[in-house]
């Protein structure tokens, strides 16, 4: 099994940046392909974004596409997500997710992933 814990969220003015980290542990990451979700105050959890156990595919929720970017570290069990022009409609709570994946799989829904840190909350004022 994989535990992990994200970091790096805090306060930030709209247009400003976070990069959230996700450390694992337990078993390597590389066995994982990894994943962000966000869930907004009255909101549903949704997916924001993904990225490959191999780290050359990527994808991105519509709101999330040129703004944000996900990207992996696997010699420090770190999955990264930048945020850049941030929004008052990005605040939410950020989690980190894992799933069990062949090398170039990734996912973009919640039942996919079996593995959740605790979340991150990310505020952004306007």
């Amino acid at each position: 099994q994989v535990q992990l814990v994200e970091s790096g969220g805090g306060l930030v003015q709209a247009g400003g940046s976070l990069s959230l980290s996700c450390i694992a542990s337990g078993r390597a990451f590389s066995w994982y392909a990894g994943g962000w979700f966000r869930r907004a105050p009255g909101k549903e959890r949704e997916f924001v974004a993904a990225i490959s156990r191999s780290g050359a595919n990527t994808n991105y929720a519509e709101f999330a596409k040129g703004r944000f970017a996900i990207s992996r570290d696997d010699a420090k069990n770190t999955v990264y997500l930048q945020m850049n022009s941030l929004k008052p409609e990005d605040t939410a709570v950020y989690y980190c997710a894992g799933a069990a994946a062949a090398s170039r799989s990734f996912y973009s829904r919640e039942h996919e992933y079996g593995y959740w840190g605790q979340g991150t909350q990310v505020t952004v004022s306007s």
